[in-house]
């Protein structure tokens, strides 16, 4: 049974987890909460107010599309002029109503697969993961999630991850909000808050809905993690992808992990065909049908 902290108490099952709301009530967690979770998001997150609809957990990610036949336009009386096009310049991608975000300066990026050490000017006491991305495809909208994981690769507990439906891990180390500054999504850990249980962090990019739209991560661009200090002012390292899947929704951008007493971030930069509820039964939050 689930067991998640939210505003009321009660199992984590199936149907709960997908239905946890913009009020963050607390309650049993189940996978079809997971999957809708709510008709609206909290105030603040990039996709407030956004119509949830629950999803089929093993609806198949290479769908065909709807068909998207052009309307031809009729001919103007009189064409407007034609500007020369410009040499080498960059091809606009963006679909009409997708919000752009500008992208900030990564400072000490890593290619994917490296791992390296989180290095600061004093004791690492706490770090903050900022995410970033930018879509094709309006209709992909993009959640944040952290799973803290023991030594055995399993959350500690059915209620040790966060996201906008959970905003705080048990312990309260790990933290979620949304930011309408420079980066879209945080997670903040406080690494002397941390259980000691926690060996693991892993941070997935889940795109909503995907198997009822059929989207997928061939839709996204210029998603980004980076890892600041405890002050938020200095980065630590960075990762930026750029392997974008067609047949995966959830990606797995990075991680922490604890070796040898430090903890290091490793660039992970893989995906599964897996929604929130997907991803909960991955890393061991038992879900009930």
């Amino acid at each position: 049974m689930i067991n998640i902290t939210m505003n009321t108490k009660g199992a984590v099952d199936h149907q709960t987890i997908s239905g946890i709301n913009s009020a963050y009530t607390h309650g049993a967690v189940s996978a079809q909460n997971i999957q809708s979770l709510n008709t609206r998001r909290p105030s603040g997150h990039p996709g407030a107010g956004m119509p949830r609809t629950n999803s089929p957990v093993c609806a198949p990610v290479s769908a065909p599309f709807p068909d998207r036949t052009p309307v031809q336009a009729q001919p103007a009386a009189n064409p407007p002029r034609q500007t020369p096009p410009v040499p080498n310049a960059p091809v606009q991608t963006q679909t009409p109503g997708t919000v752009m975000q500008n992208l900030p300066s990564l400072l000490h990026p890593v290619q994917k697969g490296q791992k390296t050490a989180l290095s600061a000017s004093g004791p690492l006491t706490a770090v903050h993961a900022r995410f970033g991305w930018n879509t094709t495809d309006p209709r992909c909208d993009v959640d944040v999630s952290a799973f803290l994981l023991g030594g055995d690769g399993k959350v500690l507990g059915d209620s040790w991850f966060v996201f906008y439906g959970q905003t705080q891990s048990p312990d309260g180390s790990a933290v979620f909000r949304t930011d309408g500054g420079t980066d879209r999504e945080v997670i903040s850990i406080d690494i002397g808050k941390l259980d000691p249980g926690v060996k693991k962090i892993v941070f997935v990019l889940t795109i909503n809905d995907a198997f009822t739209h059929n989207l997928n991560f061939s839709m996204m661009k210029d998603a980004y993690i980076r890892i600041m200090d405890a002050d938020g002012r200095t980065e630590l390292t960075s990762f930026q992808m750029t392997e974008y899947y067609s047949n995966v929704i959830s990606m797995m951008i990075g991680e922490l992990y604890l070796h040898n007493g430090a903890w290091k971030f490793n660039a992970v930069g893989n995906g599964v065909a897996r929604d929130l509820a997907g991803l909960c039964a991955l890393y061991g939050v038992e879900v009930t049908n």
